[in-house]
């Protein structure tokens, strides 16, 4: 065995690696670029080198580095992780001629499967079964079009050297074809280097079920349980779960030998996925291989007991696989989701930022967390925005789902976007529990996944002025405690009228408007965020409040970051995130953000010009459009690229671009300004017509 590896990655799975490294005697060398100084493997691993930039071009992509690095420390081994240099044949190749053990497979493997296309057919002449498409070398537009033709529709386009959903895009009609294809590209050659495409007929309702594979060096290849991954959002994977569920034995049986024969097609060693689409007559068909360790991987971690990253430093360090085929066992059932700094209400865009307030489920058993995020950590915008990652197992599916969905109401972030909510609905969705899914479960349930306000807003308005009271009070105190006169009335809050009831105004800016909130609502139900006037009248034996047609009677106290309400005799526990004038509720339905505002202070959100804005840090990649064009609403203006993933910024109304900000390539930050459009005059077109 190893005595001391580097990792050539960073975040959690870095983290994750570490752990087992540790527990398995093998020191570790961990590399951070300039926004990894402070990070999380940087402080676990037992020392750490500075490796370059920000961008992951200018450090973890830097090969001939990361090698240099491993010799430097006596590492003996590196372990790529995942994405980054992970899949990356010609980094394998140095690692391999440089004499460091690469935990991974082969340069050869790695090549073979790098090409969506190669890969098709070598897993044809495997017999593994395919998807009709093109898989071609030709990747002229003409040929692309009329092999697209061939195809038929729907069909996928996707980057032949890709994965995680980049580069692709699906195609309905033969109009769609040409935008699909310049698109692809342009985000494949972003992402991985090579803008190589093929396409394949598209099936409408399939799920993703993988399969994990093992191979030694010695000629031992087994497979490892099955996971299914349907639930994805634009190609990326958002529920995982295993053992897939609805599987009879003898499929899983088939698909399990399918995924070996793919491995040993290829002399594969060490750990790799085989991705299968499984249509609704429970044929399946290959996809593609990932030559490398998965994200997901937990989920089978926790079904079979076994510890794959273990499995895999064994592997490299010329060991055999601890098992045979008839010694795996697979108890239980395992749920893993992806937390996500992103606005699920906002197309899912990447939420950079500052983390301020993390608080996990309590680890067990039953509960796992990988992460490499701490409180108060920076989300930067140079990498993927995932905040960790959430395993629950259990006996079987049903009770690993409460698992699940108990967690997930745990689970305390504050600070930037999240995708809590969003996952509680997936979980607690009623087709979700039945296992009734398919690739294109988020799409079709988005209006109850994806909901404006949740049914608690009234709850968490009264909780949120409950809090502004209670908050003002304890600041007086601490105010009269410290002043010179601590009797003084005026370091107090009681909101004390001669002849009349002490009253508070709140004010509170909340991100999503109250369809119910009446005149208590300054702003439109439309809007994308609210202003609260809320009247609350100290009458001596308790707060009240009248909201929506109710009479609420409030009490409470703060206990360090908890609430501890009293409303119409109903007590509660709230934790509470504080930070300047914003806070956050943590409620059983979700978390619910406020900020404090002056009396009738309110935000113009809806201003459509803003729509011109960047919605985050990233890169104009194109302009779409030409100064002097006269452009309608909702056409494409300009290209962004962010977190490797592209936005269109669309025309908000008829007009004319006057002048582009920023030009391609250009960095820009969250809410610049790229470009002008001047609105057409309506009227004077309508004198001339």
């Amino acid at each position: 065995m190893f005595t001391k590896l580097l990792i050539a990655n960073r975040g959690e799975i870095a983290c994750r690696i570490i752990n087992t490294a540790r527990a398995m005697g093998v020191r570790t060398v961990a590399l951070y670029s300039d926004a990894d100084a402070n990070a999380r493997h940087v402080a676990m691993a037992d020392e750490s080198f500075h490796i370059g930039g920000s961008a992951p071009a200018d450090s973890y992509l830097k090969g001939d580095l990361i090698i240099d690095i491993a010799k430097k420390s006596g590492a003996e081994a590196i372990h790529p992780g995942y994405g980054f240099l992970s899949e990356n044949a010609d980094f394998a190749r140095s690692c391999e001629q440089n004499g460091i053990a690469f935990v991974g497979p082969g340069s050869d493997a790695i090549d073979s499967m790098g090409s969506k296309s190669a890969a098709k057919i070598i897993m044809g002449a495997a017999n593994v079964p395919l998807v009709p498409g093109y898989h071609g070398d030709d990747q002229t537009d003409e040929t692309l079009l009329t092999e697209a033709e061939n195809v038929g529709y729907p069909m996928l386009i996707k980057a032949a050297y890709g994965g995680g959903g980049k580069g692709m895009r699906i195609v309905e009609s033969q109009a769609e074809v040409q935008d699909a294809i310049n698109s692809a590209r342009r985000e494949a050659a972003s992402s991985f280097g090579n803008d190589k495409l093929l396409m394949e007929r598209y099936l409408r309702q399939p799920r993703h079920v993988e399969v994990q594979v093992f191979a030694d060096t010695f000629g031992n290849t087994i497979y490892l349980s099955d996971r299914d991954c349907s639930i994805q959002r634009r190609h990326q994977k958002v529920v995982e779960e295993a053992p897939a569920p609805g599987l009879s034995d003898a499929l899983r049986q088939q698909m399990g030998e399918a995924a070996v024969a793919a491995a040993k097609a290829i002399d594969y060693v060490g750990a790799g996925t085989v991705e299968f689409l499984l249509d609704t007559d429970d044929s399946f068909y290959f996809m593609e291989m990932n030559t490398r360790l998965q994200v997901e991987h937990p989920v089978t971690e926790m079904v079979t007991g076994q510890d794959l990253v273990k499995w895999q430093l064994m592997v490299a360090s010329g060991s055999e696989l601890p098992l045979k085929q008839d010694e795996v066992s697979v108890h239980g059932h395992s749920f893993e989701v992806r937390i996500y700094a992103e606005d699920p209400r906002n197309e899912f865009l990447p939420a950079a930022g500052k983390l301020n307030f993390l608080r996990e489920p309590d680890q067990n058993r039953h509960v796992r967390i990988d992460s490499g995020i701490r409180e108060n950590d920076v989300i930067s915008n140079f990498y993927d925005p995932m905040i960790s990652k959430l395993i629950v197992w259990d006996e079987s599916r049903s009770r690993a789902l409460q698992r699940l969905t108990h967690a997930l109401s745990s689970y305390q972030i504050s600070g930037l976007k999240h995708n809590i909510e969003f996952l509680a609905n997936i979980a607690e969705h009623k087709a979700f529990a039945e296992a009734d899914f398919c690739t294109d479960f988020i799409e079709r349930y988005s209006s109850s996944l994806i909901g404006d306000v949740t049914n608690d807003f009234d709850n968490a308005i009264a909780l949120a002025g409950l809090y502004q009271v209670l908050a003002r009070q304890e600041a007086a105190k601490v105010n009269a405690t410290n002043s010179d006169d601590p009797y003084s009335p005026w370091g107090q809050v009681s909101g004390f009228r001669l002849n009349s009831a002490s009253i508070h105004h709140v004010s509170l800016l909340t991100e999503h408007a109250n369809t119910h909130a009446g005149n208590n609502n300054s702003a439109s139900d439309s809007d994308e965020s609210a202003l609260q006037n809320l009247v609350i009248t100290d009458l001596g034996d308790a707060l009240h409040l009248g909201l929506n047609g109710q009479a609420l009677k409030l009490a409470g106290s703060i206990q360090d970051d908890v609430l501890l309400a009293e409303i119409n005799g109903h007590k509660s526990k709230v934790p509470v995130s504080h930070e300047g004038d914003d806070f956050t509720l943590f409620l059983p339905s979700g978390s619910y953000h406020f900020k404090a505002v002056l009396d009738q202070e309110a935000e113009d959100t809806s201003d459509s010009a803003d729509k011109l804005n960047a919605p985050m840090n990233g890169t104009v990649v194109t302009h779409l459009v030409e100064v002097g064009d006269t452009v309608t609403e909702g056409q494409g203006l300009l290209v962004m690229e962010a977190m490797k993933m592209e936005y269109t910024i669309e025309a908000p109304f008829d007009g004319v671009v006057s002048e582009f900000y920023f030009q391609s390539g250009e960095l820009v930050t969250d809410g610049a300004q790229l470009l002008n459009v001047e609105a057409l005059n309506v009227e004077a077109a309508d004198k001339e017509d």
